[in-house]
C-alpha cells in the first residue's frame, strides 16, 4: 500500500502531487529567453552569458549537426565533455534537433568509451578537447566516430577577471585536428536548421549506469521522465529567476545536469559553473555572486568546510545546500548548520529514474536520512527474497513507482523486465539497495542488494574492477570490495592472491601504479592486500560476502 505518512511532514503551502507539463526541455529555454533574454545565465571563469546569448550558440550548433552533420531525429549523440558552457549548449542543441543526448563520464579511458560508442550505436559526438586528446583520438582513427566537434573550454573565460586559479583544461587554447571539427569553426559557419518540433514523447537523453555484472546500461528517458523531475526540482527547491545555484556537481551525471543546469534554466536562474572542484574558488564564487543554492555530494562538502579560508568569507547568501549519491556524516552536517545554520537536505535517486525518488523536505530534513518520496512517487519495501510488502522499521529493497521512471534499457529488454516488478497493477523499479522506513515514512539506507561500491558518489562494480586486475601477470585471483574512507565514503579495496612466480617480487603499491592505467580514476583499487587464499563455496565459488564482511 502506498504511504502517507510522510504528508504531515511535506513542504508548506505546495501540493502532493504535480501536474507535467507537456512541454519539452528545450521549450523550458525558449521561455525562459523569452521572458529573461538579458539575464546572465551563466558565470564561468570571469566570463558571463545572458539567456539570449545562449540561445544564439545553441541555434548555430543545432544548425550545424543538422544541416552539416546530417544528424537525424533520434539518433544517439555523444557529450564527452566536463562542466563548461560548450556542455550546456550542445546538450540543449542536441535536444533542438530531437535527437538524444547520451552524457558520458569524463574521467572515462578509451576502452570504456568505445564501449559506450558501441553499445549505443553512436556515430557522432561533441568532445572537450582535452579529452579528444587524452581518450578519444583513437576511436576517430578508427572510423568508430566521424568528424567529432572539439570544444576549447577557454574561449568562454575570462582570466583577468577570474575569482582565482582556472583548471587547466579551462586555460588550454583551441588546436586543428585531423578529421574533426574546431567548435569556433561551427560558431561561425552559415547554416539553416528546420523550425523546431519536438514532443514531450521524444527520446532525450540515455545517462548509462552500472549493471548488476558491471557492464553499464543506459537508461532512456523521454521529455516527459525528465520534465518530471525538472518541476519537481523547481518547485521542492522553491527556485526563481534570482536564485543563483553554484553548478559544481558533474554535468554528465543525472543529479549535476537536473538540480544544477536544467531545472535553474526553467527558473531562469544564473548558474555560477565550475569545471573541476576547487574550495577556494567556490568560497569566493558564492560570496561574490551571492550564490543560493548548492546541490553537491558528501566529498566536496567535507573539503569545503575543512577549507581555512572559508571564515574570511561572507557565505550568508546560501539558502539551501544539500545532494545526494552518499550519505552525508552526522558529524558533517552538524559542522554546515553551526557554520551557516542550515541543515542539509539529503536526497535519493538514480539514473533509471533521472536522478531524485527521494528528498527531504528544506524545512525538517533528518540527518543520514534520504528523505520522503518526490510527487507522487510510491515507493515500498519488500522482502527481496518473496516481494512481500514489509511495514514501519522493517528492512527490506527499496521498489518505485512514479513518472521520472526510465522506459527501460537502451537494447536490453530481458534486463529491462528482470528490474521490474508489478504490484496492485502498477510496475515497480526495484533498486537493489535495503532500506527501512520510519514512522513518520522518512527513509533511511541500510546496505545494498547488489554488489556495488559507492566511491564519492560514483558507482563502481567490483566484478568489473576484477575482470581488468585479472590481466596482471602476477595475479591468480582476485576479489574487490568496499572499504571506509572518511574523504570518499566508500573506496575500492582489492584482496588479491598472487601467482607462485611473482611472490616477493611485487609490491601492492605496483598493482595500485598498474591500476591506475586501465580503469578509470574512481574505480582503480586505493588498497591492496595480498591473501594467501580465499574462503570458497563446495562448488568453487569465492565467498566474497565474508571478505567484505572481513573488509
Amino acid at each position: 500500500m502506498k504511504n502517507t505518512a510522510h504528508f504531515d511532514h511535506w513542504l508548506p503551502r505546495v501540493p502532493k502531487t504535480l501536474s507535467v507539463p507537456e512541454t519539452t526541455l528545450f521549450d523550458n529555454l525558449l521561455m525562459t529567453v523569452q521572458k529573461y533574454p538579458n539575464k546572465v545565465a551563466i558565470e564561468y571563469y570571469g566570463a558571463s552569458m545572458t539567456y539570449s546569448e545562449l540561445l544564439d550558440e545553441v541555434e548555430k550548433l543545432a544548425g550545424y549537426l543538422e544541416s552539416k552533420l546530417n544528424i537525424q531525429k533520434g539518433e544517439n549523440v555523444l557529450l564527452f565533455m566536463q562542466n563548461s558552457p560548450q556542455f550546456i549548449i550542445s546538450m540543449f542543441a542536441i535536444l533542438r534537433i530531437r535527437a538524444v543526448v547520451v552524457p558520458i563520464n569524463p574521467m572515462s579511458i578509451t576502452n570504456e568509451l568505445e564501449f559506450f560508442v558501441e553499445d549505443g550505436n553512436i556515430k557522432h559526438a561533441l568532445i572537450g578537447q582535452e579529452l579528444y586528446e587524452k581518450t578519444a583520438v583513437p576511436l576517430v582513427e578508427n572510423k568508430v566516430l566521424e568528424q567529432p566537434i572539439i570544444a576549447a573550454y577557454s574561449a568562454y573565460t575570462t582570466p583577468d577577471e577570474a575569482l582565482g586559479d582556472i583548471p587547466e583544461e579551462a586555460q588550454m587554447p583551441a588546436k586543428d585536428y585531423p578529421n574533426a571539427v574546431l567548435w569556433s569553426d561551427v560558431m561561425k559557419a552559415d547554416t539553416k536548421i528546420s523550425p523546431y518540433s519536438g514532443k514531450s514523447s521524444d527520446m532525450a537523453m540515455i545517462p548509462y549506469t552500472s549493471g548488476t555484472t558491471g557492464i553499464p546500461k543506459g537508461c532512456i528517458h523521454t521529455n516527459k521522465t525528465i520534465q518530471a523531475n525538472v518541476y519537481s526540482a523547481f518547485f521542492w527547491m522553491s527556485l526563481t529567476p534570482d536564485s543563483v545555484p553554484l553548478t559544481t556537481l558533474p554535468l554528465f551525471h543525472v543529479t549535476g545536469v537536473l538540480h544544477s543546469a536544467l531545472a535553474p534554466i526553467l527558473a531562469g536562474s544564473k548558474m555560477v559553473l565550475l569545471t573541476r572542484w576547487d574550495r577556494n574558488y567556490a568560497v569566493r564564487a558564492i560570496e561574490k555572486f551571492h550564490c543560493t543554492d548548492w546541490i553537491n555530494i558528501s566529498t566536496m562538502l567535507i573539503d569545503f568546510l575543512s577549507n581555512p579560508e572559508l571564515s574570511r568569507h561572507d557565505i550568508s547568501s546560501l539558502e539551501v545546500v544539500g545532494g545526494g549519491g552518499a550519505p552525508v556524516p552526522e558529524a558533517v552536517g552538524r559542522q554546515l548548520t553551526e557554520l551557516t545554520g542550515l541543515e542539509y537536505v539529503e536526497g535519493y535517486g538514480l539514473s533509471e529514474t533521472m536522478s531524485h525518488t527521494h528528498f527531504n523536505p528544506p524545512q525538517r530534513p533528518k540527518l543520514q536520512c534520504f528523505g520522503v518520496p518526490a510527487f507522487d512517487v510510491d515507493a515500498r519495501v519488500i522482502d527481496p527474497s518473496t516481494d512481500k510488502e514489509l511495514g514501519t522499521n522493517e528492512e527490506g529493497e527499496l521498489i518505485v513507482n512514479g513518472l521520472q521512471l526510465f522506459k527501460g534499457y537502451y537494447n536490453r529488454p530481458e534486463e529491462t523486465e528482470d528490474s521490474h516488478i508489478t504490484i496492485d497493477g502498477k510496475k515497480f523499479f526495484r533498486t537493489g539497495d535495503i532500506v527501512k522506513m520510519d514512522e513518520e515514512g522518512y527513509f533511511f539506507i541500510v546496505d545494498r542488494l547488489k554488489r556495488m561500491i559507492n566511491a564519492s558518489g560514483y558507482k563502481v562494480w567490483p566484478t568489473e574492477v576484477e575482470s581488468i586486475l585479472f590481466k596482471h601477470p602476477a595475479i591468480q585471483q582476485a576479489c574487490v570490495v568496499r572499504a571506509q574512507d572518511p574523504k570518499r565514503g566508500e573506496t575500492v579495496k582489492a584482496l588479491v592472491i598472487l601467482n607462485d612466480d611473482y611472490k616477493d617480487k611485487v609490491t601492492e603499491k605496483e598493482i595500485i601504479e598498474w591500476s591506475k592505467n586501465q580503469m578509470a580514476a574512481y574505480k582503480y583499487p586505493r588498497i591492496v592486500e595480498f591473501r594467501e587464499s580465499f574462503p570458497t563455496t563446495a562448488s568453487g565459488k569465492v565467498l566474497w560476502r565474508k571478505l567484505q564482511e572481513e573488509a
